[in-house]
């Protein structure tokens, strides 16, 4: 019997483990299966282009997958029994259940309402597809001169609120921070922010908690009242549930606790990678969720399991950041050089340049999962024995 291996998300870090699992194993050993809710791959970093109305390029697994023996799911997660090595599922045809022999957990996340109130009822979210298309319809029936306030000085607001600005120039757009503007940054990112902030028409509101979202305006911890005719939410990501209401250890937030290889510390047969996983990178800090983050684990994780299952050598490649790469709009950038834990340096790199090289890291990303081992040779490996005696050991049973 072939070892089962299932693969719960197909983002950036789910679809690229499959593929890259794929190429590093025998067909003949190992069954490899993608569990998700949509049959085309979704580009999350791309989510404000397509709420300001922009089309994206489409992205079937049939043409991802196609000739990698991965098959594909079309279910939607709604539960994993780590004990009995199950996971829940439901699509057209009802619920159902996957058993597994090792599992690959890439849920990620969605939005974090903070439980600020109002948040979840009247703020629009750009964490998915879905809330992206909801903004979307919701921008386009705005009338000029109507305000829209984006909540969360992160990296997603940053995109969010120059992309809005850029594609209707005819509304007020608004940032509300908490902190200041581009903290985080080096002051020259700091100084080139501002400048494009301030060439878009874009009002901010710096180290400004928001207590309270309504239909038409934004309440803040100092009492002011701030107009919105459109709130969209950027204030966080929270992780899927699921992980927290099974019996692995987790963290408070709800992720999964991996070791170096992204695999759980108390549930060997499972892996968590991308947002889904508390991994730690260089000087001992957590990694951010980010597509930065997310795709280094999932390399991380395929390569591991490969290795485990086949008796190779365990991977150790260290996981570090060279930049964070900023989108403000489509003919402004700002990429940011960082160390290898994070921190910004004082190198950037602004303006058109900068904005043509954000594109280049989003079509590489999306290129990345359709070649997860970066188009390099690849050999597909033979299960040892043992493990394939443990998988038919399992199935046998059930």
């Amino acid at each position: 019997m072939r070892h089962r291996i299932v693969v719960l998300g197909a983002g950036y870090t789910g679809a690229t483990a499959a593929g890259r699992l794929a190429k590093r194993l025998r067909r003949e050993d190992v069954a490899i299966t993608v569990v998700n809710a949509e049959s085309d791959f979704v580009e999350r970093v791309r989510m404000h282009q397509l709420a300001v109305g922009q089309d994206l390029k489409p992205r079937p697994f049939s043409e991802m997958f196609a000739g990698t023996g991965v098959e594909l799911r079309l279910a939607k997660v709604t539960g994993v029994d780590v004990d009995r090595k199950t996971v829940a599922v439901i699509d057209t045809d009802g619920p159902g259940e996957l058993g597994y022999d090792t599992l690959v957990y890439a849920l990620g996340s969605g939005w974090n309402a903070q439980g600020v109130p109002g948040s979840a009822e009247h703020a629009y979210e750009i964490a998915g597809r879905p809330g992206a298309f909801r903004l979307r319809e919701r921008l386009a029936r705005l009338d000029t001169g109507q305000t829209v306030v984006v909540v969360g000085g992160g990296l997603t607001g940053l995109e969010a609120a120059t992309e809005i600005a850029e594609a209707r120039p005819d509304l007020d757009v608004a940032l509300v921070a908490r902190g200041g503007l581009g903290d985080g940054l080096s002051p020259k990112g700091r100084e080139h922010l501002r400048k494009v902030f301030g060439r878009l028409g874009i009002t901010v509101h710096e180290h400004t908690a928001v207590t309270g979202v309504e239909a038409g305006r934004v309440t803040t911890s100092d009492g002011r009242a701030i107009p919105a005719a459109v709130t969209v939410w950027t204030a966080g990501f929270a992780v899927h549930p699921i992980a927290k209401a099974t019996t692995m250890e987790v963290t408070g937030t709800g992720q999964i606790v991996v070791d170096g290889t992204m695999r759980s510390v108390s549930h060997p047969d499972v892996y968590a990678i991308g947002d889904a996983a508390m991994a730690m990178g260089p000087g001992n800090k957590p990694l951010r969720m980010s597509c930065a983050s997310g795709t280094p684990t999932a390399w991380q994780a395929a390569d591991a399991i490969a290795a485990r299952l086949t008796g190779g050598k365990l991977p150790n490649a260290p996981i570090r950041y060279f930049n964070q790469c900023i989108s403000l709009g489509r003919k402004e950038g700002l990429i940011q050089y960082v160390t290898a834990d994070d921190r910004a340096v004082r190198a950037v790199l602004t303006g058109r340049l900068a904005a043509v090289y954000k594109e280049l890291v989003c079509k590489g990303a999306a290129w990345g999962v359709a070649n997860p081992t970066l188009g390099l040779p690849t050999r597909r490996r033979r299960v040892t024995r043992e493990w394939a005696a443990a998988g038919s050991a399992v199935n046998a049973l059930e």
